[in-house]
């Protein structure tokens, strides 16, 4: 329970009407979740206003409101504020005591690798006997608790309660994923962040943001409104994110696996098996918390394959060391760090081997097809889910992308697929999508072998393998049940040949 006034000296108001000096025994944005003694914040959504809620509100127990326009008829007191998703953000902290000022926070924003590079980080923190937190796209981590994620970075009431009971179950360290929409709409207004990164940009989500820069905008206030008593994790291979170096308060690290400029780089890079080993080298000294790095250096030895790994590493590792994670354990964690689901993922390596990725946009694309090009095999058999419901636009530019890489790649034909049977109708690939993409491919002369479903796709790749042959399944949505069904595929394969045997 906390007193109104308080929590309303942690918002700028506006105007009130019906003041009164009453007791909260919690905040609610969702008129349902009301109950008895609530304070009612109405959001303005992309698809309802909670302004329209706020009589069921009532009814359920709300007992003040936060608006942003005085509502008639409404006997409980209001409070107008310029905007309720920022007041939602800091009557949230308040309420909660601002539990991110008693942990170590991390945020880690990028277009591709967020997943990954923040399980990587969790998994450093972990090894190193740290209780730990973790919220992004997959679950929500809170010590021994899980439970699965809704959003990659929830509402910022719901993310204040999870990291207040993070403090309750004495996690010392929660690393998170922070997405370009909840960066827009102030979901970690108040989050007091001690590291955050900006790994990577590229053009994605550009219809929510309604351009790059805007999407740019969104994702770089992370490192633009970090403190100075934080530390920003910058990559120099990437243009948007180098030049954050001048934009912010924060004590910048950078790091580059091209570049040699910054403070740590990449040597000696081997990918031929596409798991990559490397030396990392601290070029430049940094220190933090009393703890001095200097030039020094030590090889690593990953288990999850492709180029984007090694960026991911490269980050994870930066923040372990900000952390005071010990080099031996950064070592051993990611000769074992097993990965996430569908990230340029082996699903099977015996005469063929068989990568599943998350091929989602431009950027994405071009890490997972360079990987390829390190990589030892004898042709390239490429099946690709037509990414449905994301208008033509992105996929005539992922097309584009794959053509850039085909020649250096031997690749003169693909596969793909629309995934009819595997995809909901928010997914599905309209015919200005398929005509986008074809279109390039035409241009290209590279030979689609189009297939309605996606069983068929993935068969038609597998049949057409030889031994030494690889065989990528790419795509979002439309490829996620791929793994499953090329493994399926094979199995029956392999018990026919014993048959004839």
């Amino acid at each position: 329970m906390v007193i109104l006034e308080n929590l309303l000296n942690s918002i700028q108001i506006k105007e009130s009407y019906n003041e009164k000096d009453i007791n909260i025994d919690g905040i609610s944005y969702h008129s349902k979740k009301v109950t008895n003694g609530h304070l009612f914040v109405c959001i303005k959504g992309y698809k309802t206003d909670g302004h329209k809620y706020l009589p069921q509100a009532i009814e359920n127990g709300a007992v003040a409101a936060i608006v942003e326009e005085f509502q008639e008829g409404i006997s409980i007191p209001q409070y107008v504020v310029e905007n309720s998703r920022i007041a939602l953000a800091r009557l949230g902290a308040a309420f909660y005591n601002n539990p991110s000022k008693k942990m170590k926070m991390i945020g880690i924003t990028a277009t591709n690798g967020k997943t990954t590079t923040s399980f990587m980080t969790n998994a450093m923190l972990e090894n190193e006997g740290l209780k730990t937190g973790l919220i992004g796209t997959v679950l929500i981590k809170m010590d021994d608790y899980c439970t699965p994620a809704e959003l990659t970075t929830p509402e910022s009431l719901d993310l204040q309660y999870y990291l207040s009971q993070m403090v309750d179950k004495h996690v010392s360290h929660v690393t998170m994923e922070v997405s370009s929409a909840a960066l827009e709409t102030y979901r970690v207004e108040d989050v007091d962040y001690d590291i955050v990164t900006l790994n990577n940009i590229s053009r994605e989500h550009i219809d929510s943001h309604g351009s790059f820069e805007k999407y740019f905008e969104a994702k770089s206030s992370l490192i633009r409104n970090a403190s100075e008593k934080s530390f920003a994790v910058l990559n120099l291979d990437c243009p948007y994110s180098a030049s954050l170096i001048n934009e912010t308060k924060a004590q910048v690290i950078t790091f580059g696996v091209n570049s040699r400029e910054g403070h740590i780089a990449c040597k000696n890079l081997d990918l031929t098996t596409g798991r990559a080993k490397f030396v990392l080298e601290i070029l430049k000294s940094f220190e933090i918390n009393g703890t001095s790095y200097e030039p020094t250096e030590f090889e690593v030895q990953l288990s999850v394959p492709g180029l984007h790994s090694v960026y991911n590493s490269m980050v994870a590792i930066t923040i372990a060391l900000l952390c005071g994670v010990s080099i031996s354990t950064i070592q051993k964690t990611l000769k074992t760090f097993a990965g996430v689901e569908r990230r340029f993922q082996f699903i099977f390596e015996e005469d063929i081997k068989i990568i599943d990725d998350h091929f989602a946009n431009s950027g994405n694309i071009d890490v997972t097809l360079e990987t390829l090009k390190y990589m030892d095999y004898e042709k390239l058999h490429v099946v690709y889910a037509i990414r449905g419901e994301r208008g033509p636009t992105v996929n005539r530019e992922n097309a584009e992308t794959i053509v850039k890489w085909a020649s250096k790649l031997g690749l003169n034909e693909i596969t793909a697929t629309k995934s009819v049977s595997h995809v909901t109708s928010k997914d599905r690939v309209t015919d200005e999508e398929l005509q986008a993409f074809q279109e390039v491919m035409d241009k290209a002369k590279i030979k689609v072998n189009l297939y309605d479903e996606l069983p068929d796709s993935i068969s038609h790749a597998i049949s057409n393998a030889k031994t030494g042959d690889l065989i990528l399944l790419a795509g979002c949505q439309g490829m996620d049940f791929g793994a499953e069904i090329a493994l399926k595929q094979l199995a029956i394969i392999k018990d026919n040949l014993k048959e004839v045997r």
